[in-house]
């Protein structure tokens, strides 16, 4: 047996709002409204960019199935740019959002990666980086 990639991540808020704001215009994904009868059609949002989707929970609305004790400012995860990381910074700073790290070179799955390190408004550790 063998799992081929990763299809979604979820990621619990505290303010809908906000999140959707910052994932949209702060980094530049696509948000998506979608429901499911498994959940009795109850609308859910998410943010994509590429092949990639991270669904958004509410932390007082948990959607099922969902994880054991799902919390508001607890992921951490690094978002590959073919944008030059020296200007993600100048768009960040012009944006107002704070640069907590780098920029600095630290090692991604695939091998060397420049990285800064951002939080979004639920305090999540977010690493943008470049391969190098």
């Amino acid at each position: 047996m063998k799992l081929e990639k990763i299809d979604h991540v979820v990621i619990t808020v505290k303010d809908l709002k906000k999140t959707i704001d910052f994932y949209t215009n702060i980094l530049g994904m696509k948000l998506e409204k979608f429901s499911s009868s498994l959940d009795n059609n109850q609308i859910r949002y998410a943010v994509s960019f590429g092949s990639q989707k991270i669904n958004i929970h509410e932390e007082k609305k948990p959607i099922k199935p969902n994880a054991l004790n799902p919390s508001s400012g607890s992921m951490d995860i690094c978002f590959i740019s073919k944008n030059k990381i020296n200007d993600w910074v100048h768009h960040l700073v012009k944006k107002g959002i704070n640069i907590e790290i780098g920029p600095e070179k630290k090692t991604g799955a695939l091998g060397p990666i420049l990285s800064i390190y951002i939080r979004d408004p639920d305090f999540n550790l977010i690493e943008i980086s470049n391969q190098l």
